[in-house]
């Protein structure tokens, strides 16, 4: 019987043979790879990935599809919504399972596990959410390959004083190098969708500036709640609320703020 896709799933599942190729040719999965693909849907890059892998995790929260997922022996399948899910969890148990299978090898000795390389067609109905799920778990991450609506990728490598840059491209590229690596049109997916796609590389910084992520968090959200105005109007009462006596420029709107300008502005921030 075909799976209808959920629209509630904000199901759009990937049947173009040959972007599937081009997807995992980037990817380049290797056999000792500890891989997780978020929202597998009907196995298109699920089967592909495999041929390069000795095993693949996926997570899937449709109930019809992780029923004949569980079918494959070669899939461990958690059913959940990814943003329930504990990566660092699950990194450990993947690791556990790959060393014993390895007769003990196979362990980062700096992390006690193995990192992961995370890859899948997100639902872009959930898909920022998604990003900043897995922002908490970046450092047990190697890299990640994701499909996403085109044009959350140009927001996310998005340079500033561009219409694209906002809270999404400074949180992302504070602890992301990031690459959009090919387009992919509607006619690819069953169903279309209604917009074009990209597929993106994020690759974790491997010495990312310090700092207290809440400051941070909060920081960027409030710079860019009111885009249009000059961040005295907004970032001003949230400064002078924390005390802060430095000499950051408010004379400005949030777009035409560095990347590197808001880390040191969050570094120089007491919590």
């Amino acid at each position: 019987m075909k799976h209808i896709p959920r629209k509630r799933f904000g199901q759009h599942f990937l049947v173009d043979r040959g972007v599937v190729e081009q997807i995992v040719d980037a990817i380049e999965p290797m056999p000792d790879d500890i891989m997780v693909e978020i929202g597998p849907g009907m196995g298109a890059m699920t089967q592909p990935l495999l041929k390069g892998l000795s095993g693949l995790c996926v997570i899937e929260l449709d109930k019809d599809l992780v029923k004949s997922l569980q079918t494959n022996p070669l899939l461990r399948v958690v059913s959940a919504d990814v943003l329930n899910v504990n990566f660092n969890e699950l990194a450990a148990e993947l690791s556990q399972t790959a060393r014993d299978q390895n007769g003990g090898q196979g362990s980062d000795p700096l992390l006690g596990s193995k990192k992961l390389r995370i890859v899948g067609n997100l639902p872009y109905n959930i898909s920022t959410p998604i990003l900043f799920h897995l922002l908490d778990f970046v450092g047990i991450v190697k890299d990640q390959h994701f499909m996403l609506q085109k044009e959350v990728v140009q927001r996310m490598v998005a340079k500033p004083s561009t219409a694209d840059y906002g809270r999404l491209s400074v949180m992302l590229q504070w602890r992301y190098a990031m690459m959009s690596l090919l387009d992919v049109e509607p006619d690819a997916f069953d169903p279309p969708p209604r917009v074009r796609s990209a597929i993106i590389r994020m690759t974790p910084l491997h010495a990312p500036p310090q700092l207290e992520f809440d400051v941070f968090q909060s920081l960027v959200q409030v710079a860019f709640s009111q885009r249009r105005k000059l961040l005295r109007h907004s970032l001003g009462h949230w400064l002078d609320e924390r005390q802060y006596g430095g000499n950051f420029d408010l004379k400005r709107r949030a777009e035409e703020v560095s990347v590197a300008e808001f880390v040191a502005l969050a570094q120089d921030i007491k919590k």
